[in-house]
């Protein structure tokens, strides 16, 4: 196999809109509204990341502006409850951050990104400054690639290595992503292998297996 996964920093954003943990309150806003994105690293000293500021995080003040809360439901809401009553970054982040690793696989960013309930991560290097931002939109890239360039990698990296006496027998063809296998091949027991190994290619949107087996 000789084609290298795709990582976070293969389609991560390099740009990245970030505040310091003195912004304040309606700096954060006009920031996300400039840049139009949905939450923004606050970093400290050389770029280090040490939280993030959500619109969720935000709209606190707009939830609690006008509703007082009796001593019981502020114990139940009490970060909520402070993050509404503070102005600035530091104050109003989600801390510690939840980052991913520039070497990381695209899948390990996604499972992140859905444990956390987060449309982004910031994207941090092992000395935890931050260099780029990686979001849902930035893991479906890998289904741009070409139909020409998924159908060249399942035939180098799939065909050739599971089935190098037929190889020549078997054709490739994607169409919009779908890779279809036809052909007749030596081993039976290799075929199931063969549509795993595909599916697993990034950027194959789904595989159709016409392989057979050739008589003995």
């Amino acid at each position: 196999m000789t084609t290298q996964p795709f990582t976070v920093a293969d389609v991560m954003t390099k740009k990245v809109v970030a505040v310091l943990p003195g912004a304040e309150f309606k700096e954060i806003v006009a920031t996300m509204e400039r840049w139009k994105v949905t939450a923004v690293p606050v970093v400290e000293g050389e770029g280090r990341v040490v939280g993030v500021v959500s619109e969720a995080d935000l709209l606190l003040k707009e939830e609690f502006h006008d509703h007082r809360l009796g001593f019981v439901e502020q114990l139940r809401h009490l970060e909520a409850t402070a993050k509404a009553g503070s102005r600035r970054a530091g104050d109003l982040m989600t801390s510690p951050a939840v980052t991913v690793a520039p070497e990381a696989s695209l899948p390990r960013a996604a499972r992140l990104m859905a444990a956390h309930r987060v449309k982004r991560l910031p994207v941090v290097g092992a000395d935890g400054t931050i260099q780029g931002i990686v979001s849902r939109s930035d893991l479906l890239k890998v289904f741009l690639r070409p139909d020409d360039d998924l159908a060249a990698e399942v035939r180098d990296d799939v065909v050739e290595h599971l089935f190098p006496l037929s190889r020549h027998q078997v054709d490739v063809h994607v169409d919009g992503g779908v890779v279809t296998l036809s052909g007749e091949v030596h081993d039976r027991t290799r075929i199931a292998l063969a549509e795993r190994l595909a599916r697993a290619v990034e950027g194959v949107v789904d595989v159709r297996c016409e392989l057979t087996a050739q008589a003995a």
